[in-house]
């Protein structure tokens, strides 16, 4: 199921002794001569080797030979454990634990073929505990017209993680997540459920799900973020920060529907320099820079900087970073600096001495380029 693994660090933070005693403590005071310590010491015991969503595979194995063998009996035992559900009165960033993501991989292990609407409803109860994003996916697969039609009901619950699970559970690109087999017919009607949203949670969920559309289908994101804007239920505020966050993959690719959606012109009358600091920089230090930009009327600006790297075999890499978001005034330059430390153990580009490049973009246009040595 996973692609991407957390650090082992995040691993023992979110599993270790007192997290897991204190899901046997739930189980214990739901669940009729459940062994606490029993479940306990195993449990323990087989977090070393494995990876974080591999420990949830191994504590619901622990957690098998406790409960009933038939799933409907143990989709009761795992609802009569969990903990109180999440906190209403919060409006966003709260995710639960990750223990409490067990009653999904049992879900899906014991509910998928045979039992999919006590599955469902399992996945119901646990998500207002923790996500169940990652296990509504395999019934999405396997029975997409029946999980989407309780998607469908479920965006209109009056719970907002029961809401956000229609949004983040359909993701195309949902980190560590199987891959779902969804059209875009079948998952931007939800979305469209859920644009007006009153919770951030939600919107975010949304506004990501759209972002992750965007990667491969850029003019079906901007098509729904127009409509949405035109139908006007939204808070205009809550809107444009929606817009902001499902188009900044486009924007950093300076997609031109995408900046002028955002109110950033593509032709806007600004005069760009570019001044390097250090034309030569140790790999480990820092390249410094400043960029002017002139106008003989007020604009606002979106300003990125794409670093072209150098690589042995004569190709090169690009990264885009962002560098400020303003308005150009008349008679006032804007002047930005910046120093962009040159990691030698950089994770996403690794780093070569030799000729790099330097290119600033304004509203998503190439304006001003320079270039820069590694030694």
């Amino acid at each position: 199921m996973a692609k991407a693994q957390p650090t082992f660090s995040l691993k023992d933070q979110l599993f270790n002794a007192e997290s897991l005693g204190d899901l046997a403590d739930e189980f214990a005071a739901g669940v009729s001569g459940f062994d606490r310590e029993a479940f306990r010491a195993a449990a323990l015991s087989g977090i070393a080797d494995r990876s974080l969503m591999e420990c949830l595979d191994w504590f619901a194995d622990c957690l098998e030979p406790h409960l009933a063998s038939d799933f409907p009996t143990m989709a009761d035992q795992l609802e009569a454990a969990m903990p109180p559900r999440l906190d209403p009165s919060l409006r966003d960033d709260d995710f639960g634990r990750f223990i409490h993501a067990v009653p999904g991989v049992l879900a899906v292990r014991h509910g998928l073929e045979d039992h999919r609407e006590r599955a469902l409803d399992l996945l119901y109860e646990a998500t207002q505990r923790f996500s169940m994003e990652f296990y509504i996916r395999a019934f999405l697969n396997r029975w997409p017209e029946k999980t989407l039609a309780r998607l469908e009901a479920w965006a209109g619950d009056e719970n907002y993680h029961v809401r956000r699970l229609v949004s983040e559970g359909t993701r195309p690109k949902l980190p560590w997540a199987r891959k779902v087999e969804l059209t875009l017919d079948q998952t931007l009607p939800l979305l469209d459920l859920l644009q007006a949203d009153g919770t951030r949670f939600v919107t975010r969920s949304v506004a990501n799900h759209l972002n992750d559309v965007a990667k491969t289908e850029p003019d079906a994101v901007l098509g729904r973020l127009e409509a949405w804007e035109a139908d006007g239920s939204q808070d205009a505020k809550e809107r444009t920060w929606m817009q902001r966050h499902a188009l900044r993959t486009l924007v950093k690719d300076g997609h031109p529907g995408a900046m002028a959606m955002l109110g950033y012109r593509g032709d806007a009358p600004v005069d760009v320099s570019l001044d390097i600091g250090t034309p030569t920089v140790a790999l480990g230090d820092a390249l410094e820079f400043s960029v002017t930009l002139e106008a003989d009327v007020a604009l606002p600006v979106l300003v990125d900087y794409r670093i072209r790297f150098a690589r042995p075999n004569g190709k090169s890499g690009e990264k885009v970073f962002k560098l400020k978001v303003a308005e150009v005034k008349p008679g006032k330059p804007l002047v930005l600096k910046k120093v962009h430390k040159l990691k030698a153990n950089a994770t996403t580009f690794e780093l070569h001495p030799g000729p790099h490049g330097l290119v600033v973009q304004v509203n998503g246009v190439d304006r001003v380029e320079a270039s820069f040595e590694i030694v």
